[in-house]
């Protein structure tokens, strides 16, 4: 029977040493199509092994729901690795941060403020079996141990970033962890992984898991401090940060590929083991990204480039070869080398039928709006990701709208008519409003659950009381909106749509076009003019967009594309200085600060 064992030096694989040299790959965040092609090159990079983090929220998006197909098809990924002649690691959770909406957390959970998060806590640990009865017996059969590629298993992740509560219980939680994973015959090593901090992997580990570390930079020293921890066996930097994630309203950002080439030769001289963050970042297509608040709520933007090797569409960087260089210092790489990109098809597409947000927002609501006699929280209504709507009626006296706090951004409409924007990450909580009666409504935005640090599991939508100039306004109808399905639920509406040409400014609502191009190639969609929403190419929602950058493109996987008879749409919340869109030839990542 083949065998991985964590020997008193090293990693041992059916008895000899091996030094484990992975790359993170998000299956969630490529298409489908492409996992193989994104395999392939990196075992061209020198790779032996894929790390791949599971986000219990993307397969349980509901209660009672337990997805494994199509996009959530991780059986068919690790097959895939196997295939290529690799090895892999599973990071399952049940936290994951990544960047990732909630960390992976699902928000149905967590809006029962009886579980505790991250906790040795009866219904939180109740939940965690159930997922991981449905997740890992397909991660078992694919053991090493069992002749599939699975070496590994992490258990939680950076828990010595989180939470207050003594060494004692944080010790119970994992335990309790081991047990639930253990007893879903996971048989392989577990390991936990902490930032090379002292108190950190202290307070992440168990004395009996092996420890594993996060940094980018500084390896020496920061495999001193994880030998303090982890005094025998193998010492492995389980996410060396070879790049960065980008937020919305920030600037791009690169981690220049010499430094990262110069660390990563130090950490393997020193006979250390690695995974590299990101080998491939990929795509937080839908609305799938996180969000971060020390202070200032700062959502995760749509592209997850990470400045990594392998880029967002899967072409190899400069930082690429160079990391192949130093790999083929210390272990065999294949001759192949993978091609560069080839210039992406160019084209402009008139964006002219379309149904004004007032409009469409009432195709869109989910059910009937329901009466509140305050303004409810998006859990009270069901909703863990995406947009609601909320409508009152106000006088000519009411003059302003004030909220205590609006998780996260909300468009503020007096009789279907836009009257100003509440943002959370402006501290944007007052809107002027006209001196006049109406019904006012209000389109709010989920941009994301914090991923990181003590405001994971924060209810979203209006937060608190909402009062006006004069009176507190505690007589609402709201609703969840089913944004993701709005070009099929509006699809009559934009077929009757008027058409017209497209050098006109675009109103906020939904917008349609159409194109024919190169069947199966990326494509890079950039929106100048346009202000803030969501854009679906042939039904399939990309992600968001924003003026406010850093990114001006997104992706489009070549799987989605037709030669004929493309579909573009956009949710458009503000409005466009023209009625167009174009396809350019490359992607446009953002002002960087170098």
């Amino acid at each position: 029977m083949p065998t991985f064992e964590i020997g008193p030096e090293d990693f041992l694989l059916d008895g000899e040493r091996m030094q484990v040299v992975s790359g993170a790959l998000h299956y969630f965040r490529v298409h489908p199509d492409q996992w193989a092609d994104r395999i392939h090159k990196a075992r061209l990079m020198g790779l032996n092994t894929i790390e791949t983090y599971v986000p219990w929220n993307f397969h349980a998006p509901e209660p009672g729901v337990f997805d494994l197909d199509g996009r959530r098809d991780l059986g068919r990924f690790l097959d895939l690795v196997a295939h290529e002649g690799l090895h892999a690691i599973v990071r399952p959770g049940p936290y994951i941060c990544a960047e990732w909406d909630g960390g992976g957390l699902p928000a149905w959970l967590l809006a029962d403020p009886t579980v505790g998060v991250r906790r040795h806590e009866p219904g939180f640990l109740d939940a965690i079996g159930k997922y991981y009865a449905s997740l890992l017996p397909l991660v078992a059969e694919r053991q090493v141990t069992r002749g599939g590629p699975v070496l590994m298993v992490q258990v939680e992740n950076e828990y010595g970033a989180y939470g207050d509560d003594p060494l004692p219980e944080r010790q119970r939680y994992l335990r309790a962890l081991v047990d639930l994973v253990r007893g879903q015959d996971i048989e392989v090593p577990l390991f936990t992984c902490d930032q090379a901090n002292d108190e950190m992997l202290e307070r992440g580990g168990l004395p009996e898991l092996h420890r594993t570390a996060t940094f980018g930079s500084r390896t020496t020293e920061r495999l001193e401090v994880l030998r303090r921890h982890q005094p025998t066996g193998p010492l492995m930097c389980m996410e060396f940060w070879n790049g960065w994630f980008d937020s919305w309203g920030l600037e791009h950002h690169l981690a220049p590929a010499e430094a990262n080439a110069a660390d990563l030769d130090d950490l393997l001289t020193a006979g250390g083991s690695v995974n590299l963050y990101m080998f491939h970042g990929g795509t937080n297509f839908g609305l799938t990204s996180g969000a971060n608040d020390k202070g200032i709520y700062r959502p995760i933007a749509t592209s997850y480039d990470y400045d990594a090797p392998l880029a967002e569409d899967g072409t190899p960087t400069a930082k690429y070869f160079a990391m192949r260089d130093v790999i083929a210092r210390h272990l065999p790489v294949p001759a192949e080398v993978p091609a560069d990109r080839q210039p992406a098809p160019v084209l402009e597409v008139a964006v002219t039928a379309h149904v004004p947000l007032a409009s469409a927002v009432p195709s869109l609501v989910r059910g009937d709006l329901a009466v509140f006699d305050h303004a409810p929280t998006m859990e009270e209504l069901g909703l863990w990701s995406g947009f609601a709507v909320y409508r009152t009626t106000i006088g000519p006296d009411d003059a302003v709208l004030t909220v205590d706090e609006v998780r996260d951004r909300a468009v503020v409409l007096l009789d279907g008519e836009p009257v100003g924007v509440l943002d959370r990450g402006s501290h944007t909580f007052a809107v002027a409003l006209p001196a006049r009666a109406g019904e006012l409504t209000l389109l709010v935005e989920n941009q994301g659950h914090v991923n990181y640090g003590p405001r994971i599991g924060e209810p979203k939508g209006l937060i608190g009381t909402v009062r006006t100039a004069v009176r507190t306004l505690d007589e609402w109808q709201a609703a969840a909106l089913r944004v993701e399905d709005a070009p099929e639920l509006l699809r009559a509406a934009l077929d009757a749509a008027p058409g017209g040409g497209a050098d006109g400014a675009a109103v906020a609502g939904l917008h349609r076009g159409t194109f024919d191009s190169v069947a199966g190639a990326d494509h890079f969609l950039r929106l100048d003019g346009w202000t803030k929403g969501l854009a679906w190419v042939n039904g399939e929602l990309l992600g968001r967009y924003w003026s406010l950058g850093p990114t001006h493109t997104l992706y489009v996987p070549g799987p989605l594309v037709r030669e004929s008879g493309n579909e573009l749409v956009l949710l458009e919340l503000h409005g466009g200085a023209a009625r167009r869109a174009a396809f350019v030839t490359a992607p446009a990542l953002g002002v960087t600060e170098q």
